[in-house]
């Protein structure tokens, strides 16, 4: 998937009203995501993205990732994207969902195994993802 067209989707399944609103979505997202997960982790999911949002996830490779529940991972995306909680948990699931037509279902497997069952709120739903698509 092409950098515009990750942007476009996000926007569309998030429900933003521009193209800077989507960009911050995915940066507040995927940024939150490089503290959350084992940084190799980050680096092969990287791998799959154009540069532009892979950018994001690289930096901690060999690292372990920050064990932190759901509700702080919507915390920081909040205050990283400075938006409201509720707004934001809308954001990063528009950015797992279109992050999930973007590589491959493998990848996105090990990706999703990174977080804890309370995260389920936060992951697309199989109709979700099929909308996007």
């Amino acid at each position: 998937m092409k950098y515009d067209e990750f942007i476009k989707h996000v926007q569309s399944v998030a429900q933003v009203d521009s193209r800077e609103k989507g960009e911050a979505a995915i940066k507040a997202t995927l940024e939150v995501v490089k503290e959350r997960i084992v940084g190799d982790e980050a680096k092969d999911l990287a791998a799959q993205l154009p540069e532009e949002i892979a950018q994001y996830l690289r930096g901690r490779e060999g690292e372990n990732g920050q064990h932190f529940k759901v509700k702080e991972f919507i915390e920081r995306v909040s205050k990283k994207e400075g938006v409201e909680p509720n707004d934001a948990v809308m954001h990063i699931r528009a950015v797992f969902t279109v992050l999930q037509n973007a590589v491959s279902p493998g990848e996105f497997a090990s990706f999703k195994h990174n977080f804890s069952d309370d995260f389920g709120e936060v992951f697309p739903s199989l109709s979700e993802s099929e909308a996007s698509a």
